[in-house]
């Protein structure tokens, strides 16, 4: 039986190595169209490489996904994190947990993860063929797949899985869709916002720990570190937004207005009752801050409040108090576009669920194509969820049931 593995990437690795352990008499080739193996693999983590999540609940583990819970649900329960954990740790590839619960190898180098990967790939002796990409694939009456590779030639296969990652554009879906494979329109997921021109862009670098998130006229919002950068604003509580809001910020052309809540949850009359201290009293405003915020934020919301920040804070009319407050708990900027997190696209669309055997990952439509990874409508939030599916997509994939 020869098997055929559309995509080097986390998933398509994976596929090809269950592929090895689960058919050891099978022939493996995996096919990339660049010459990168692994790119996500390396860059993933600052380049330590987020594995996955602590998280061995498989309910709340697929809740982490603002595009596939219900088909993960069933996927998780034949491989999820603590399959992760122990299959790394077969290979000597001991994981740690930090404490947001992101796992990393204790290394902290992605080319832990890398070199595992290619070494077991070695081992079940999946051959692999870089700067081969697939535009076309036919099926014979038999059921077997013949693949057409840019730059001409065709490649023949009996199973074919593909793990070839999401595309920015509809039409690096084509060749599924020609085969009847219902693809749901692909937009970014995980990007910061933008605000071109804001002043608080002179913040960058500078990052708040516990921000609450709303994009106005709507139900979402997201809480958690945010960070202020020379775009604009991202940290986990702005990626969480964007990959939850995904599809309805760009029905808006990535232009909306944020509602921010530098102090998390808390409400105005705390937050007026606090600035009322009398110990604040003799302070100079730049010194009032009663609040665990960064002092150049701080500064900055006095200088938006139009307070003085050399102003002793006893005369601080109310006014202006009751203006500091509303930008505490109220503040708003206004994003104009996006920019890609780092190098790690996600994409929200691909491969639509319907068309695909949750504990199979086997194409409902061609028998014998299988699909994992990104090339799927799933995609998650933050912290080691689009790793965890890739490594769970490919295995399941890779048994070829």
């Amino acid at each position: 039986m020869r098997v055929i593995v559309v995509g080097g990437g986390a998933a398509g690795f994976f596929a090809a190595v269950s592929v090895g352990e689960h058919h050891p008499q099978a022939e493996v080739l995996l096919l990339e169209k660049t010459d990168k193996l692994l790119a996500k693999v390396r860059i993933s983590g600052g380049g330590r490489c987020n594995v996955t999540h602590h998280q061995t609940n498989i309910r709340k583990l697929a809740a982490s996904y603002p595009r596939g819970e219900q088909f993960l649900r069933k996927a998780f329960t034949h491989f999820a994190v603590a399959d992760t954990v122990a299959w790394f740790a077969r290979r000597g590839v001991a994981l740690k947990t930090e404490e947001d619960g992101r796992m990393f190898p204790t290394t902290d180098d992605s080319g832990t993860i890398i070199r595992c990967l290619q070494d077991e790939a070695d081992r079940v002796g999946v051959r692999v063929r870089r700067r081969c990409g697939v535009h076309g694939l036919d099926v014979d009456a038999s059921g077997r797949f013949t693949l057409h590779v840019e730059g001409g030639g065709t490649l023949e296969a009996d199973r074919v899985i593909v793990t070839a990652g999401g595309h920015p554009k509809a039409e690096g879906y084509a060749w599924l869709q020609a085969h009847g494979i219902g693809i749901v329109p692909p937009v970014p997921s995980l990007f910061t916002f933008n605000m071109p021109g804001d002043p608080v862009r002179a913040l960058m670098g500078v990052s708040a720990a516990d921000v609450r998130v709303r994009i106005a006229g709507t139900g979402l919002e997201s809480r958690g570190p945010l960070l202020i950068t020379h775009w604009g604003m991202s940290g986990p509580a702005i990626l969480r937004l964007s990959a939850w809001g995904a599809r309805t910020v760009h029905d808006m052309g990535y232009r909306f207005t944020v509602q921010l809540n530098w102090l998390g949850t808390a409400g105005e009359e705390p937050v007026r009752a606090a600035l009322a201290d009398a110990a604040l009293a003799r302070k100079q405003a730049h010194n009032a801050n009663p609040f665990p915020l960064p002092q150049r934020l701080w500064g900055f919301l006095l200088h938006k409040a139009g307070i003085a920040p050399h102003r002793p804070w006893a005369e601080v009319a109310r006014k202006d108090r009751n203006r500091l407050v509303d930008l505490l708990t109220n503040d708003r900027y206004t994003v104009a576009g996006k920019t890609t997190f780092k190098e790690e696209f996600v994409t929200a669309g691909g491969v639509a669920l319907g068309e695909v055997d949750p504990h199979t990952m086997q194409s409902r439509t061609v028998p014998g194509l299988y699909f994992a990874g990104e090339v799927l409508d799933i995609d998650g939030i933050t912290g080691g969820f689009n790793f965890q599916a890739a490594w769970t997509t490919g295995h399941l994939a890779g048994r070829l049931l």
